[in-house]
């Protein structure tokens, strides 16, 4: 089975199950290691130090050459330690009742003079392993050892494995039982590590389900899944208020769209009748009729309109792309739209020039939108200023002006105000502003204009000299 078929949890509590028993081997084994080098280091330094008397080397020698003879002199017994004597030509004489040794050359190095010590293993005709270290005595010139011999101690290497083997035993128990535990750790580690990932999978697949978008995680903490449950948290919050406002925009424009589509369906409703029953109406009522059409068919394309201006992807700042553009060009065009509709008032101008970067079309719009309402509002024969200065443009009327309670709202799709309810227009002319400019990064704003009426003002960051791009 493959590592990725399985769940997280089983996968978490295996990859530490390996991870402590990787490391529980390497240490069980350089455990293992350092203590057989210090068994081993012990036991050779037990040969080197442990001298075989010389009246126990002559019985030995004695014992070796006269097997029937007896001389009163028993050799010694040394414990544990197996004792021969090596003779200069290869040939041995074991102490009596102690296992015989192989002669190595380099014990017979020794016996001979080449070498002074030898160390190495062996095994005796009982079969057992053996340490054996070979020296040669320093019997001095009274001494009744002959010359030209070597001494052989030798001491089972069961002393050094026997503890080993039971030390290699205990340590691949306890090695098993850590595993055991770790995967069994490492399990209970992985479910509880994981409880906030399977809230937060239960949360998400409740929204999928149910589409209930008020679904919260409890975050706690500044880790990663705490960090992820707020993220979790603010997404469907964020959808929440979308689909929040999408139902509001849809229940608005219902709304606003209800009422030119009454109108104009009883105005076709008694033009029908009319034709139905052959009563003619006079020419001056079916004029007027014919012209409240035509204005709510104006009012409902205009509508629809705003609407789509406004759920274009591109109307959300900085989701369009953007280019350096005149805005004082922009806002001269925008003037000649708003004087062919403001008849009958003054746009005094003052315009400089200014470079920012948007979307010509949507500027251009958003400028005859606040043009027009400051027309909509001005009385007969009144002035409307218009101003450009270092990237402020400004739009003065004399109207009735805003209450301040209601300054707060005039940005708000379908807001209109009491005194403008009567008034033609779909409430989303300022709204499409807003949005305009503040994908070009700037700021939007209404104040009262002193001595009566309203300033509406633009900031767009820029410069007043064009790009190099831009010149001529």
């Amino acid at each position: 089975m493959r590592l990725r078929g399985l769940p997280l949890r089983s996968r978490l509590a295996l990859l530490t199950a390996v991870a402590v028993a990787v490391a529980v081997a390497v240490s069980a084994f350089a455990c293992w290691l350092i203590v057989r080098e210090q068994l081993s280091a012990q036991l050779d330094s037990s040969l080197r130090t442990v001298k075989v008397d010389e009246r126990n080397v002559v019985s030995i020698l004695d014992a070796c050459q006269n097997p029937d003879g007896d001389d009163g002199h028993t050799p010694r017994a040394l414990g544990s330690y197996s004792v021969q004597i090596v003779l200069p030509d290869g040939n041995r004489c074991p102490q009596p009742g102690a296992a015989e040794l192989p002669v190595s050359a380099d014990d017979v190095a020794v016996a001979t003079g080449q070498r002074p010590t030898a160390l190495h293993d062996a095994t005796a005709d009982d079969g057992r392993d053996m340490r054996v270290f070979t020296y040669r005595p320093s019997g001095g010139p009274d001494s009744p050892l002959p010359r030209g011999i070597a001494v052989s101690m030798a001491r089972p290497l069961s002393e050094v494995q026997d503890p080993l083997n039971t030390l290699a035993l205990v340590l691949a128990l306890v090695a098993g039982i850590g595993v055991v535990g770790a995967g069994a750790a490492g399990l209970w580690i992985a479910r509880t590590g994981l409880k906030p990932v399977d809230r937060l999978t239960h949360a998400v697949e409740h929204v999928a389900r149910t589409e209930d978008l008020a679904v919260r995680i409890p975050a706690e903490g500044d880790d990663e899944i705490a960090r992820l449950s707020r993220s979790f948290n603010a997404m469907t919050a964020a959808l929440a208020s979308s689909r929040d406002r999408q139902q509001q925009l849809i229940a608005d424009a219902g709304h606003e769209l209800r009422t030119p589509l009454t109108s104009l369906r009883t105005n076709v409703e008694l033009l029908a009748r009319s034709d139905e029953t052959g009563r003619a109406l006079p020419p001056e009522d079916r004029k007027a009729l014919m012209s409240s059409v035509k204005a709510q068919m104006t009012e409902l394309a205009a509508l629809i309109g705003d609407l789509q201006e406004l759920s274009r992807p591109d109307a959300l700042p900085g989701s369009g792309p953007l280019q350096v553009v005149a805005l004082h060009e922009i806002a001269g065009a925008a003037l000649e739209r708003a004087r062919l509709r403001g008849t009958g008032l003054t746009l005094a101008a003052a315009i400089e020039p200014w470079y920012v970067r948007g979307e010509p079309a949507a500027l251009e719009r958003a400028l005859v939108n606040l043009l027009d309402n400051a027309v909509k509002f001005s009385p007969s024969g009144g002035v409307v200023d218009v101003a450009l200065r270092r990237g402020e443009l400004t739009v003065r009327d004399r109207g009735p002006g805003i209450p301040d309670d209601d300054l707060p709202h005039v940005f708000e799709r379908f807001w209109r105000s009491p005194s403008a309810r009567s008034m033609p227009g779909s409430g989303l002319g300022l709204s499409i502003v807003a949005r305009t400019v503040q994908s070009c990064g700037g700021q939007v704003g209404l104040r009262p204009a002193p001595g009566g009426g309203t300033v509406a003002w633009i900031r767009l960051p820029g410069a007043p000299v064009a790009p190099p791009e831009l010149d001529p």
